[in-house]
């Protein structure tokens, strides 16, 4: 049992008490925030008077050398001390003597842990935001270098319009755009300092909660003191966050999967990213968008496994809340590390031109553009849309392309086409055509490329 609180308790803690109730196994991630939110509220203590000078000098000497063995990796846990709190405290009590004992004056385990979370998860979301920067900038460099090559688009699976590839990868910058403003959203509701409301109701202490929260960087203060404790939203939407940008780096993967297979051979996975067969010499797997995929569902878990804790949670703390931390951590390591390897994959990606070129001419993806041209003719949209699709039907009868067939067969479906259809049914050089903003067109994509470079670089 911990020393502190033997003025309680008759007879130690079952020793599998102990191993079931601790959490300093993985919540040591916070010793950096736990000496922060500590040294704050020390410096606190000592301008209002609750701390003499040289208690307050013994106690910031104690706790700097606390950190500078954490940062260092020298700094040992001892498991009696069932959670970091308690472990910092336990040492610097050894390191120091009788002063630190009066470091917990004004404060509880309950809004010290919840501002210890807020700090460290502030941070980390930090971490992601930069990743997803970093990520971003990998698109925007493959789609430049790729800003010519046209490829199918895809509707059910199934080949639809022409369009660019940098096209198809700048979706992907704009998922991770709003991912980053989701995150920094997150943020600022997460930037709000709990330190200052005890167990649940205040302090009849004087402590000075503004000073605290401007030491340690918080935008505002958690304005009522139960909920201060008992808040562990910031946690569901940053895991909610990571979640949605686990979503959208599996669906990333999902397409070079599909575009690095041998059915679709139209890019090439290089060797630094993958991996053999232990009985098929010729394979090279996309281990890494695979594991990707795979690890989305862990995230997500991670998510559903704290609105659990949370749904039937009364006020105010309660010790469930200790199940907050492992699924943060892990979402968090996850996601920056997909994060970090996909970064790092794309720009080795390699595109082959002439499949490309090949995938065109399958699946009539100029039918669109044959019946957008009909309409220019005067012809209401689904009266265009029937004649290009017999002109379809005819061309796939005979085994040919809609280019393939001849002027008398088009008028025969429709008087009004003339001999410049030909100009237009030509799927490489459909995307050039495409007119609205924000399409696949090459001058949408140019601008798009150029825009977010700009934005990217600030």
């Amino acid at each position: 049992m911990a020393k502190m609180w033997k003025g309680r308790f008759k007879s130690k803690t079952h020793p599998l008490m102990e191993a079931f109730g601790q959490s300093i196994s993985f919540d040591q991630e916070l010793g950096r925030q736990d000496v922060a939110g500590s040294l704050a509220h020390a410096k606190m203590l000592h301008a209002v008077g609750l701390l003499s000078n040289g208690d307050y000098k013994a106690i910031k000497k104690g706790l700097d050398s606390i950190h500078k063995d954490i940062e260092s990796g020298k700094m040992r846990y001892d498991p009696a001390n069932e959670d970091i709190h308690m472990s910092i405290e336990a040492e610097l009590t050894a390191r120091i003597g009788e002063p630190a004992k009066k470091l917990h004056t004004g404060r509880s385990r309950n809004d010290q842990v919840a501002t210890d979370l807020r700090l460290w998860t502030r941070e980390k979301q930090d971490v992601i935001m930069g990743r997803l920067r970093d990520l971003m900038n990998a698109l925007v460099d493959v789609g430049q270098r790729e800003r010519h090559l046209v490829i199918p688009g895809y509707t059910h699976l199934q080949r639809a319009q022409p369009v660019l590839l940098a096209h198809h990868l700048m979706a992907y910058v704009e998922m991770f755009a709003r991912d980053r403003e989701r995150m920094a959203d997150c943020r600022r509701r997460t930037n709000r300092l709990p330190l200052g409301s005890g167990a649940l109701a205040g302090t009849t202490l004087p402590l000075d909660r503004d000073m605290v929260r401007k030491e340690l960087g918080f935008d505002s203060l958690c304005e009522n003191s139960m909920d201060a404790v008992s808040d562990r939203d910031f946690v569901i939407e940053t895991l909610f966050c990571l979640s949605l940008i686990a979503i959208h780096t599996s669906r990333l993967a999902e397409d070079i999967i599909h575009w690095t297979s041998s059915e679709w051979s139209l890019a090439k996975l290089d060797d630094a990213w993958s991996t053999g067969s232990s009985i098929m010499p010729q394979k090279r797997n996309p281990d890494l968008l695979e594991l990707t995929r795979g690890k989305t569902g862990r995230v997500v878990g991670s998510l559903v496994s704290l609105l659990m804790v949370v749904k039937g949670l009364p006020m105010t703390y309660n010790r469930d809340l200790q199940e907050d931390k492992e699924p943060l951590f892990d979402a968090v390591r996850t996601v920056d590390f997909v994060l970090e390897c996909l970064a790092a994959f794309l720009p080795t990606l390699t595109f082959d031109k002439n499949r490309a070129a090949a995938m065109l001419q399958d699946g009539f993806l100029d039918a669109t553009v044959l019946a957008e041209y009909l309409v220019e003719k005067g012809l209401p949209f689904r009266s265009a849309h029937e004649v290009s699709g017999l002109l379809v039907r005819r061309a796939e009868d005979t085994g040919r392309q809609l280019r393939d067939l001849s002027h008398d067969e088009m008028r025969a479906a429709s008087p009004l086409i003339g001999i410049d259809v030909y100009q237009r049914l030509d799927p490489a050089r459909t995307p050039g055509s495409y007119k609205t903003a924000g399409a696949a067109s090459p001058r949408s994509v140019s601008r798009a490329l150029t825009a977010w470079r700009k934005r990217l670089a600030k």
